[in-house]
């Protein structure tokens, strides 16, 4: 069964709301406590990105599975969608030290290395959207 969590992101506390959300459903699937750190710290870059650039958005974070040979395992998918103005050169952002906030630069790129899925589409003008996912090893 899959358990989802929308939390709108409008200010800075839909921030903390996301953040909370995904510790409380990782804690729940039996993530450690580093991989929960690994988590909220993603999600917090991804909810922190929606805030300072598109204004508003969502963060939705659900359980997800998969069969393997070992059996089944399980993960956590985080999904930030917005309609801001989209990101114009998506390899520019991934490239480590980017920043066009003044910050240290290890948003995105730091998001990818937390989790062990990642993807991105953005559209100028439309919005963006970002999948990433972390299995429970």
């Amino acid at each position: 069964m899959s358990v989802q969590s929308n939390v709108e992101v409008h200010t800075e506390w839909g921030i903390v709301s996301a953040r909370q959300a995904g510790r409380n459903l990782a804690k729940e699937l039996g993530f450690s406590s580093v991989d929960q750190a690994r988590i909220t710290t993603a999600i917090s870059e991804l909810a922190r990105n929606i805030y300072l650039y598109a204004e508003k958005g969502e963060i939705i974070i659900e359980s997800v599975e998969r069969m393997q040979s070992t059996g089944r395992k399980k993960g956590i998918k985080i999904t930030a969608k917005d309609e801001g103005p989209g990101i114009k050169n998506i390899r520019q952002v991934m490239e480590d030290g980017f920043t066009t906030s003044g910050g240290l630069g290890a948003g995105l790129p730091g998001v990818k290395r937390l989790m062990d899925e990642f993807d991105i589409d953005s559209i100028a003008g439309e919005g963006t959207e970002i999948t990433t996912i972390k299995w429970n090893s």
